[in-house]
């Protein structure tokens, strides 16, 4: 009997899977299927290139090429929620010692600082593996943007070798060569090329996604090398790198299901063999279960009753008002259909889907009830697939698991949608036009022919098209991330209504008018900034911080009246802010400095300095502003009170001691107005010279 190169194996699906020529070592490969094919398993590919099956040369080529394509984001500065869990939370600025903390407390205490901010979000956040990271990195490197987006992009490219090594598991050479090594390779590429992916990668924050999916991908590929190459102890792996994966973020338990499904489609283990194989998943799920009880307890909590972190509820009147359920269902499933736009179009791209970008949604809006379409044809194809393995299925059901927890379906997320959230759906997103492709191929071929290299030439150029188009989305869209400057002002483009990213981008405005040199473009950048807090407010009409920003706004305008009032709306929401309620009392101060060393108004000086005082008795520049300005209204005796005041509170400051010998000079106790000259020069020798020359 003649050798041939390639003999076809129809499938239940009617589908050609090339195996080699039946030859004695071909069916010893068969018989004891390798874990991770080599390029020697491969050489009955003729005619295909070599890079085609050199798997090790392959992983690396994909792991080099999602590096590069964040390469232009090392020199980037920390952006958006970096802040949270980087700069300014305090267990990762301890770096080491910080450790405890971050393990014993929510993923948000160390940025806010006191019980119960942390839940602002209901169900709270236990995601300790990244700040632990973050804080090694810190205890090397100090504060290093750099090198956390250097980290992100080797996580990535390591995320994406192994997702084309766990396809290689799946899609087995040994059962068909062109199509696993095709399939593995388009999906990887597919994947790291994706834009919709910029925000996990180029946001060093997003490390918690990225650890996440690498771990989850990780712990299946260990545990089908196990199955497959009888090697139980790598079971052990599989449940360490989940559990790796669940302490970086609580969505890689979705795997739970995703595992057996994979041995379900691409294994014939028996349903006892299946449960078995994945116990150390769920033993590793059970570890972490239990931790996060410890530190988080079990209940998810209440969604708080604020729009910027429950987008389910609205104002009616001046009282918010949870969605009716049609409404809430809608809302959800439009979202659900933007995630599927995104990932076939992904041209505009935001950070910022908050209310409300997403508006509160009917269904008898045309895109909510395509997007209940689309979902249940999937869902349908699906199940109707499932008897038959079909890998198609397989993927489906994968995007739709992993969807599931950040969907808003099971409960509320904090927000209405975020391309992060995609990140780990979008494998199944990839793995499915991969193995459409390959159909594609196998089309070209003809029923009951062998598959040549040249039958992938069409779907190898759209696959290059695709690739070229995504890659170069990619770059453009990293450059949005420069910092937070760049990103809210490229983003509120895309997302105007958009209450949380108006307010962003009017506090971002009015941080940098505070760096401006040219002195003359501040008002401009502080008016502009105010524009942008008007939006918000009439989006979001209850926005305290939006008020809170709008008052600074004015102060730095000199406006203080409009800051006042500012302030005063932003207390009327919510009467123990107190951020607001300090920048009242240092309007005051600031005001009543203007009106008497400007104005020299100083009545009205004095009473925005006493309406200081009731806010802030304790500090210095108002104490010693009230002691100069009833120094100058003649009234020695209160100039001298508030002067010490002022010394008590600022003892090492020369001026205060001065401030004070003059007015004890002024009502002639001169003995105590020398013992407080001496006490200012000692502090500050200049105070001495002065003090000779009265």
């Amino acid at each position: 009997m003649k050798k041939s190169i390639f003999w076809v194996i129809p499938t239940k699906e009617h589908q050609q899977f090339e195996v080699s020529a039946m030859s004695k070592s071909s069916k010893k490969i068969r018989q004891q299927p390798a874990a991770t094919p080599q390029p020697k398993a491969a050489e009955g590919l003729r005619g295909f290139p070599a890079w085609f099956s050199n798997t090790r040369t392959m992983q690396w080529m994909l792991f080099a090429f999602s590096f590069l394509l964040y390469a232009n984001t090392l020199f980037h500065d920390y952006a958006l929620d970096d802040a949270i869990v980087v700069y300014d939370n305090m267990f990762v600025q301890d770096g080491l010692s910080g450790i405890p903390g971050i393990l014993s407390k929510d993923t948000f205490f160390g940025f806010f600082k006191e019980e119960g901010k942390a839940n602002l979000v209901a169900g709270g956040r236990y995601r300790p593996l990244t700040l632990v990271m973050f804080a090694l990195e810190h205890q090397l490197f100090g504060k290093s943007p750099f090198v956390g987006h250097l980290v992100n992009g080797l996580l990535y490219g390591l995320t994406t070798m192994v997702l084309y090594l766990l396809l290689l598991q799946l899609f087995r050479p040994s059962q068909g060569q062109a199509r696993a090594y095709f399939i593995a390779f388009a999906a990887s590429l597919l994947f790291a090329a994706h834009p919709i992916h910029t925000e996990v990668v180029a946001n060093i924050k997003g490390r918690d996604e990225i650890v996440a999916l690498l771990g989850s991908l990780a712990a299946l590929y260990f545990s089908l090398r196990a199955y497959f190459e009888k090697k139980p102890l790598l079971n052990i792996w599989a449940g360490v790198v989940f559990f790796l994966g669940l302490m970086s973020k609580e969505n890689a338990i979705t795997f739970l299901a995703v595992a057996p499904l994979a041995y379900y489609f691409f294994t014939k283990a028996s349903p006892g063999k299946i449960v078995r194989q994945s116990l150390p998943l769920v033993a590793g799920a059970a570890v972490f279960l239990v931790i996060r009880y410890a530190v988080m307890g079990w209940g998810i909590g209440e969604p708080v009753r604020e729009m910027m972190n429950n987008p389910f509820i609205k104002l009616v009147g001046n009282q918010y008002v949870d969605f009716t359920g049609a409404e809430r269902l809608a809302t959800v499933l439009y979202t659900l259909g933007k995630y599927v736009q995104l990932l076939f179009f992904p041209l505009v791209l935001t950070h910022d889907y908050y209310p409300r970008q997403i508006s509160v949604m009917n269904f008898s809006d045309w895109g909510v009830l395509l997007s209940l379409l689309v979902y249940l044809a999937l869902l349908a194809y699906a199940l109707l697939r499932l008897p038959k393995k079909d890998p198609i299925s397989f993927a489906i059901l994968y995007f739709l698991a992993t969807l599931s927890i950040v969907s808003n379906l099971l409960f509320p997320i904090g927000t209405h949608m975020a391309e992060r959230l995609i990140f780990m759906p979008s494998v199944g997103f990839c793995l499915a036009l991969a193995i459409l492709g390959f159909r594609w191929a196998a089309r070209q071929a003809g029923e009951g022919k062998p598959l040549a290299y040249r039958h992938f030439s069409m779907v190898l150029a759209v696959l290059a098209v695709v690739t070229v188009a995504f890659s170069g989305r990619t770059l453009l869209r990293n450059m949005a991330w420069k910092d937070n400057y760049t990103l809210f002002t490229t983003d509120i483009a895309h997302s105007p209504n958009s209450a949380k990213l108006q307010n962003a981008v009017g506090g971002e405005l009015i941080t940098q008018s505070a760096k401006e040199e040219n002195a003359a473009q501040r008002p401009a950048m502080l008016k502009e900034a105010i524009g942008h807090l008007e939006k918000a407010l009439a989006i979001h009409p209850n926005y305290k911080n939006a008020y809170l920003l709008m008052g600074n706004a004015y102060n730095y305008l000199q406006e203080y009246e409009k800051s006042i009032d500012a302030y005063n709306k932003a207390l009327a929401i919510d009467p123990n802010y107190a951020d607001a309620r300090r920048n009242l009392g240092i309007t005051y101060r600031d005001a009543g400095r203007y009106y008497g060393e400007t104005k020299n108004d100083l009545p009205q000086a004095l009473t925005y300095l006493n309406k200081a005082y009731e806010i802030l008795p304790k500090d210095y520049d108002v104490l010693r502003l009230l002691g100069v300005a009833y120094g100058v209204n003649q009234n020695p005796t209160l100039a001298m009170e508030y002067f010490t005041l002022a010394s008590q509170q600022a003892p090492e400051n020369a001026e205060a001691w001065w401030n004070l010998s003059l007015a004890h000079s002024q009502l002639g106790n001169t003995a105590l107005a020398e013992q407080y000259r001496k006490k200012a020069a000692e502090l500050d020798p200049k105070y001495g010279v002065q003090m000779q020359g009265q």
